[in-house]
């Protein structure tokens, strides 16, 4: 991606925020020149990837797939006795017909949440012990109601709507197309986007990104 398109998505989501009411944590607002002046006591911002989050997957095409991320708070699933949160919370947005690929995770268990604007589809299928996609009926949670859906069924999340996403269980979503861009949020177990996502298909978790601007805040895996 290019340094230029990740600023202009942090600009949008600002606005965007600033809509829903929504304010942000103060290390999410730090330029980079402020970064240089922070220490240890930041230490946990950085080991547990705090902040902002923005990727391609690898693909050069965000807007085709892509995913827009902020994590606000998270524990640490290798330095539990350092950082002992067992949960982790993150905003996302989703526009319109913006995939995040097909994958599951191995040790986290999350509740994707609608908080507002178009609608969020999320196509489902359990693995296999040899992490393909299964035709078994998928059970799921919704807002404290239990479902059960055919293999690949695409479930839609309206504003205010839930599910609960277990481990190994397999999901994608969008933004229906028409119904405008999603604010979602994610409450989980603690997040570890180095090693806790399993993708179905070969991408990448985080950007190449070319410089053609300078950044206007850093992304959570920039910090070292």
């Amino acid at each position: 991606m290019k340094r230029s398109e990740i600023n202009q998505s942090m600009k949008e989501a600002l606005e965007l925020f600033k809509e829903y009411k929504i304010a942000l944590p103060p290390f999410c607002l730090w330029t980079p020149d402020e970064w240089k002046t922070k220490g240890d006591e930041t230490q946990e911002i950085k080991d547990n990837m705090l902040g902002w989050d923005i990727t391609d997957f690898g693909q050069g095409d965000f807007d085709k797939i892509g995913l827009f991320l902020i994590t606000l708070r998270n524990g640490n699933q290798k330095r539990a006795d350092e950082y002992p949160k067992t949960y982790a919370e993150k905003l996302m947005i989703v526009k319109e017909k913006q995939i995040t690929p097909m994958h599951f995770h191995w040790n986290k268990m999350e509740d994707i949440i609608n908080r507002g604007g178009g609608n969020l589809m999320i196509e489902l299928y359990n693995s296999t012990e040899d992490e393909g996609l299964s035709d078994t009926d998928v059970v799921v949670t919704m807002d404290g109601v239990k479902h059960t859906f055919p293999a690949g069924h695409i479930v839609r999340l309206t504003p205010g709507e839930s599910i609960t996403l277990t481990k190994g269980l397999y999901h994608r979503f969008w933004g229906e197309e028409g119904k405008g861009t999603v604010l979602v949020a994610e409450v989980s177990m603690t997040n570890d986007d180095a090693a806790d996502n399993r993708f179905y298909d070969q991408v990448g978790r985080f950007p190449a990104i070319e410089e053609d601007e300078k950044p206007m805040y850093l992304l959570c895996n920039e910090y070292k």
